[in-house]
């Protein structure tokens, strides 16, 4: 999947104009790309679009027009695109009420390395988290992670022959298994591959 560049974005003016359709157009797209891990877990799978749209609120919110700062976006969500062997992903605990997510972060310590992702009957594929930066320490882990999930070439080509797939958590305070993934997130996922 191709990283962006400042040739894909729009400048400040025309998004404005671009925004609303812009913005139902992702929402959209995100629909079949969000994956519930048990009441309180999820997975929101990244790609080239999403990504735009970031950079785009990014943009606007900061009104940010010069070349350093446009770069800098770049920089940073960029590597939140799928590279083609592999998933990417923000993973949110939620937790509404304030008091009781912190109880639970601190029961979830490494939740992040106990994510996993599975074709078929193949083996687990579990996630690499945070690369960018810790975010967890031996008390607690924060509500939000940035996972990548690395395939070998015969799950691609398994997943692309219709094998289902299966995520799950598998952390001694939360474990949870969806399997299969529902058709639309798969679908949807096997483009990352591209």
């Amino acid at each position: 999947m191709q990283k962006l560049t400042r040739n894909d974005l729009y400048s400040l003016e025309e998004y404005a104009d671009a925004r609303a359709e812009f913005r139902a157009k992702v929402i959209q797209h995100k629909k079949d790309r969000r994956v519930a891990i048990g009441e309180h877990a999820a997975l929101y799978f990244e790609d080239r679009l999403t990504m735009q749209y970031q950079i785009q609120e990014m943009l606007r919110v900061e009104r940010i027009f010069e070349s350093a700062g446009i770069n800098e976006e770049l920089n940073a969500y960029n590597p939140l695109i799928p590279d083609g062997a592999n998933l990417k992903a923000t993973f949110m605990m939620e937790y509404a009420d304030e008091n009781e997510r912190h109880r639970q972060l601190a029961r979830l310590v490494g939740i992040e390395d106990k994510i996993w992702m599975r074709v078929g009957a193949m083996e687990k594929v579990y996630s690499i988290a945070d690369e960018d930066m810790e975010r967890d320490n031996e008390t607690k882990t924060s509500s939000v992670h940035f996972l990548r999930f690395e395939f070998e070439p015969e799950m691609i080509k398994e997943l692309r022959a219709g094998k289902p797939m299966a995520i799950g958590i598998e952390h001694k305070n939360y474990t949870f298994e969806i399997d299969p993934v529902a058709e639309n997130v798969r679908r949807s996922l096997l483009g990352d591959f591209d």
